[in-house]
Parts: C-alpha cells; sequence; structure tokens
C-alpha cells in the first residue's frame, strides 16, 4: 500500500497550524500527514529487519512502530495533557493487543486458512504482557485503597518495569537466541551486498520521517485539547482512541502487511511487541520525561481502564497462546476492542 500522496498534507498541515485555524481542521490534516509517514517508517524499518532476522527484525518493528507515539506522547506532556498522554498509553496497550493485532489475524486469515507462529515467542510477550498489567495496575489500586496521594510510587514502578524491560532484551537477544532464531533467515552482510546500499537508503529514510514526524506530533497535540472540548469527548476518548490511534498507525500498517505475506511470526512481534514496548518501554520513558520537563506524571489509571488493560491482555494471550490464528480470531479481537470504544464513549 503506497500512501506517499499523502504527504503533501505536510505542509499543509503545518501551514494551517501557524495560520491558527480551527483544531478540528488542525488535527485532521496533521492526522493524514502522520499517516504515510508511519508507512515510510514501517517500510525503512521492514527493509532494515529484512537483514536481522525475525527476531531481531519484529524487535526492532515493534520498538520503531512506538517512535510515533513515543514522540506525540512527548509533545503532548509539553501542551500539559498528562491525563491524556495516560490514556493514550491506555489505548496503545488495547490498540495493539485487540484492534491491531485483529485487523492483522483477519486480513492475513482471509488469504491463508490457518497460520502458524512461534509458540515460545508468543509465549514470552505474553508473560511481559501480564508484568506490565501488573506494573499498571498497582498505582491504581494503590489510590482506590488509600488517601494518599503518593505519586513516587508511579516513578519506582516504572523502574522496575524498564528494568524488566532490559530483561528481557538480554533473554530474548543473548542468552536464549537460540530459542526464537531457529529458522531464520542468515544476516545479510550489508557492507559488500547490493542490499547494503537499500538498507542504508532506509536509515536515512527512516532518520528524516522521524523528524517530520516529531514536527507534525506538535501540530497534533496542540490541537488535541481544543478538539476534545468543542466536541465534547472525554480526556480518555480522546487519549484512548484518538491520539492512540495516531500512534499506532504505524504498526497496524506493518502487522497487516506481514500477516498478508504469511509472516505472522513478525505479526505477533510487531503486535505483543509493541504492546509489550508501551508498558515496559514508553510508559517509563514518558514518566521519566514529564518529570524532566517539569510536569510530573502518574501510572493512576482509572477503574475502567484498569479492568480494559486485564481484559486485553487475558483475550490476546487465549488467542495467541495456541501458536495458530485465523481470520475468526481476528473478528473476535476487533469485536472486543469495538465493545471497549463503545464504553470509553459512554464513560463519564
Amino acid at each position: 500500500m503506497n500512501l506517499n500522496y499523502l504527504l503533501i498534507f505536510v505542509p499543509i498541515a503545518f501551514g494551517l497550524d501557524q495560520y491558527g485555524a480551527g483544531p478540528i481542521v488542525v488535527f485532521t490534516m496533521s492526522s493524514l500527514a502522520i499517516i504515510p509517514l508511519c508507512e515510510l517508517i514501517g517500510k525503512s524499518t521492514e527493509r532494515i529487519a529484512e537483514s536481522l532476522g525475525p527476531t531481531i527484525g519484529g524487535l526492532l518493528n515493534a520498538t520503531m512502530g512506538n517512535v510515533p507515539e513515543l514522540i506525540i506522547g512527548i509533545f503532548a506532556l509539553k501542551n500539559g495533557l498528562q491525563s491524556i498522554v495516560k490514556a493514550s498509553i491506555a489505548g496503545s496497550l488495547l490498540g495493539n493487543l485487540l484492534c491491531v493485532l485483529g485487523v492483522a489475524m483477519l486480513a492475513g486469515g482471509i488469504r491463508h486458512r490457518v497460520q502458524k507462529f512461534n509458540v515460545r515467542m508468543a509465549g514470552v510477550n505474553s508473560m511481559l504482557l501480564i508484568l506490565a498489567a501488573i506494573g499498571l495496575i498497582i498505582p491504581a489500586v494503590f489510590h482506590f485503597s488509600t488517601a494518599d496521594t503518593n505519586d513516587e510510587i508511579g516513578v519506582e514502578i516504572s523502574v522496575i518495569l524498564f528494568i524488566a524491560y532490559l530483561a528481557s532484551l538480554v533473554f530474548t537477544l543473548i542468552t536464549h537466541q537460540q530459542t526464537f532464531s531457529e529458522g531464520e533467515p542468515e544476516k545479510l552482510d550489508t557492507r559488500r551486498s547490493p542490499e547494503g546500499s537499500r538498507v542504508w537508503r532506509a536509515v536515512v529514510v527512516l532518520a528524516v520521517s522521524t523528524i517530520v514526524l516529531a514536527v507534525m506530533s506538535e501540530s497534533l497535540t496542540g490541537s488535541i485539547e481544543p478538539l476534545t472540548k468543542k466536541l465534547g469527548l472525554t480526556s480518555a476518548f480522546a487519549g484512548i482512541f484518538l491520539l492512540a490511534t495516531v500512534g499506532n498507525i504505524s504498526s497496524l500498517i506493518n502487522a497487516v502487511q506481514y500477516a498478508i505475506k504469511d509472516k505472522m511470526d513478525l505479526t505477533i512481534a510487531t503486535t505483543l511487541g509493541a504492546g509489550t514496548q508501551v508498558a515496559l518501554l514508553v510508559a517509563p520513558a514518558l514518566v521519566f520525561a514529564s518529570y524532566l520537563m517539569g510536569t510530573p506524571m502518574d501510572l493512576h489509571f482509572s477503574r475502567f481502564e484498569v479492568v480494559a488493560i486485564a481484559l486485553a491482555v487475558f483475550v490476546g494471550r487465549q488467542l495467541t497462546v495456541d501458536g495458530e490464528s485465523t481470520w475468526l480470531e481476528g473478528i473476535l479481537l476487533v469485536a472486543v476492542y469495538a465493545m471497549m470504544g463503545v464504553g470509553f464513549y459512554y464513560l463519564k
């Protein structure tokens, strides 16, 4: 899918933001501009990942798939939108585990009757997601259980989550690398192979796209608060289903393309991996960034968000534990996501 024609919205969105156009127009144009940038990031990452094998490649895809959200979140914090940023963390987790994975399974299942993937990789990601869910739920349970307003618990849990993420990298890439690399193609020698020049071009495109994405993210986050007020939306709905959706575009494009090509190992690594990184890497990074920027953000999620995160992790684990996927499982995941959307829309 070539969406490069949407790059025309980059100067349009920038111009409208500088001109002071209405928030709905600026948000829409900025979102349209971010879509092709996310696709360029996804394609560049995929090209680089092809030379690294599914394990490292999937990790790279998941990481770069979360770059838009991290950048958008930092600019949202800059604008003092802590509640929306927290909601976007929950939204990205729900989006990756339910919507993105569901759409990918549906798209891949339509073309391929049954698709298989590495059970070990899915199992490790599932365990990390359970840990992540616990880490995101504990601050909320703490606040529900006591009148104490100590926000340091969020910082300390962020440190623990980040350490757990580093431990998972050591496990996957060093101590148990052979477990995950069975059957992987040999890495390309990017120094001498003709493919090497394509990889370096991909690196340049990746860098430029990320820089432009940062500019568009500032326009997007600057319009989100007046947009929610104008449309009468809650900060939870805006963060979970507006900001997070834009941030997840790259993961969605990558996951669907891999599933259609029957590369389900990459699809699972990209979706479950992205969900894991949201909780273990992006959330702690945003908490640390908020304190450095002088706009402290805690990890106190609402009751509904806590339940939604727990359900998403449970459903995602149940549908990936057997190492197989079909289009029906994709529909089930999307249906759960849609029902949560209805709930958050009416939540006041």
